[in-house]
Parts: structure tokens; sequence; C-alpha cells
């Protein structure tokens, strides 16, 4: 999760939009609130950028937008090139000297032991002082070689300015030797997904899914379109089935749909808002819920929160709402979701 504003606000991407650093067309794209509707953006440094533009050419430029665009309310962040890249170092200090207070993170490749995320940490903590920083730049991590999920957990706790984990298929699969990464994707990497979501939670942080590839054209035939369109709804309430709080996406086309996958519906946060009203009329404990005749106890109230805190994320539910709805069940049970979500971190 993504504090930002000092604290008052937090973010729990659905969809993170990844694009070509290098181009000033495709950050103004993303900067815009109607043509990329979504949660998160990443200026990439790493595969999306030619190698003729690697270095200083992609670095002016994102330079340029990250100190000229508006992003909104969109979490904005950087992934640098891996850290073996004899381009990785002056990525990270160019925008963090260049840019300060202009962006909330980097996005890490290619990390494979807990050790290089300390580094980049520390080298953070050397850069931020010299830029003038107000507040401290946040991690993600792709999860996309066998050594790195592995070691997921390790990772995740490496250090505190680690917000998610990412499952990054493409590089993963070709660790394993897989071809196809398109068909069945949530069955033949159910291991590893759910790998991923499970360290991530322990750490108390996001995981977010990997990029669905297909893209539908302008003039693809409707019922091409619709196959597409079905696939990615599929692909991403698949992962959402098994925990993964958002996806990546390639394209602004892909994000209504996979927005929708990882937000509750409007039944589920009413359904929430009169589970935990029973819940605490009761003083909390099992129960049985008179209108469906389901038990109900801790872990279901632990749900409900949950689907509370995604529906602040779209929107659906105040903040101030969840807070208090935390604070009785942290008084019944201990359990504070906010303090899980790493909110005031």
């Amino acid at each position: 999760m993504y504090v930002i504003d000092n604290g008052k606000r937090f973010v729990i991407p659905r969809t993170e939009l990844t694009y070509p650093a290098h181009s000033l067309k495709f950050h103004r794209n993303a900067a815009d609130s109607v043509r990329s509707p979504v949660d998160l953006v990443m200026a990439d440094f790493e595969d999306a950028c030619p190698y003729e533009f690697k270095g200083d050419k992609s670095r002016k430029v994102a330079l340029e937008a990250l100190n000229t665009l508006d992003f909104g309310n969109k979490v904005v962040t950087v992934r640098p090139n891996n850290l073996r890249s004899p381009f990785f170092r002056e990525d990270v200090e160019s925008v963090v000297l260049g840019a300060p207070n202009r962006f909330h993170g980097f996005i890490l490749p290619k990390v494979r032991e807990p050790d290089e995320v300390r580094e980049v940490a520390q080298l953070l903590d050397a850069l931020e002082p010299r830029g003038k920083w107000r507040y401290k730049l946040q991690l993600e991590v792709l999860i996309e070689t066998p050594q790195a999920l592995i070691n997921a957990y390790g990772i995740a706790r490496a250090s505190d300015r680690m917000a998610g984990l990412i499952f990054g298929i493409a590089d993963f699969a070709a660790n394993l030797g897989i071809r196809d990464i398109f068909e069945n994707q949530n069955q033949n990497f159910h291991y590893a997904k759910q790998a991923t979501v499970v360290a991530a939670k322990a750490a108390g942080l996001h995981a977010i899914d990997n990029v669905f590839v297909k893209l539908w054209r302008t003039d693809d035939p409707p019922e091409k379109v619709a196959q597409i369109q079905r696939q990615l709804r599929e692909k991403n309430l698949g992962a959402a089935s098994l925990g993964m709080d958002g996806t990546w996406v390639i394209h602004p086309q892909q994000a209504e749909i996979a927005n929708a996958c990882f937000t509750p519906t409007a039944e589920h946060v009413e359904f929430a808002r009169r589970l935990l009203t029973l819940y605490h009329a009761q003083g909390g404990g099992s129960m049985t819920d008179p209108q469906t005749g389901e038990m109900a106890d801790e872990a279901t109230v632990k749900i409900a929160l949950m689907d509370l805190a995604k529906g602040v994320q779209a929107g659906m539910v105040a903040a101030q709402e969840l807070a208090q709805w935390s604070e009785k069940s942290r008084a019944v049970t201990g359990y504070d979701i906010i303090e899980l979500m790493r909110r005031g971190s």
C-alpha cells in the first residue's frame, strides 16, 4: 500500500499502467485522467525503453514529464534499469535529484534477494536529503525469477519503504522454460502467483498481478474485441480470487475492465456494512446471519473490512467510515486493518 500526502491518503492500486519513459507523448497520456483512468503510472526505463534511448535521452524526457505534468491523484512511479545494469544508479540519481517531491516511488525489476532492496533503500537514504525530499520514496518489487519467489517474504520485509510485490510472468516463465504464458495462466502459474500474494500479505503489502499482453485494435471485428475483453476479465477475476489486489496494464484500454475486477460491488460494500453492524451489535464473536443463515465470525469481519478498504480506494466508502469500523473491530479483536495495511507508516 502506498501512503501518500504524509499519511492522509493511502492507495492499494487496482491498475498500474506501465509505459516507455523515453516518450513524452506516453507521459502525457498517462497523466490524463480521462485517457488513463488508472491508480498508478510507471515510467519505464527498463524493458519498455529501446536501448538507443537508455541513459540520458530517456532521463531527460522523464524529468521534463515529472516536473511539468499534473498526474492528479495517481501514484507516480519510475522503473529504473535493474541493479546489475550500468544504467541503474544514474537512472535513480537523475530522478531523485532532478524531480524532488514530484513522484512517489520506484518499481524495482530483477530483484533476487533482500539485500538488493536494502541496497536501494540505503541509496535513497543518501539521495533524499540532497534533493530536499519532504517524504520517503516507496518501493515495489517485481517477483520474476525462481530465486525471487523463494525469497519473496524476505524481500517484502527488507525495508520499511516497501509498498508491494508484483508478479512478473514473462521473465518468470522464461526462467522456467515455459513458452505459453497466455492460456490458463492462473492455473499454470497458480503456485507462483499465490506465493507472491502470501509473501506480500504476510508483510502487510499489496500484491499486483502480471500484465495481460493481448490488445484490441480499432479496426478489429467486434467478435475479436469481445473475445480479448472476455479473456482480460477472466484473467483478472481469477487473479483477484487468488488474493491479488490489482494488475499491471500495458494500455489504457485495459483500465476500465481491470479496475472493475478489483473493485468491490455496491452489493459487497452494503453486505460488509450490514455484517459489521450485526457483529458489533452483539459485541463480537461468532453468530448466524439472520438474513442468509450463514455463520459469521472474526474472520468474516476481516473480509468485510478489506472490502470497505478497497471501497475507499474506489471512492465508494469514506475513509472516516473505514477508520471507525476498524477501531471498533480493533477494540473487540485486537485486529487493526489500518495498521496491518501500513496506512500510518
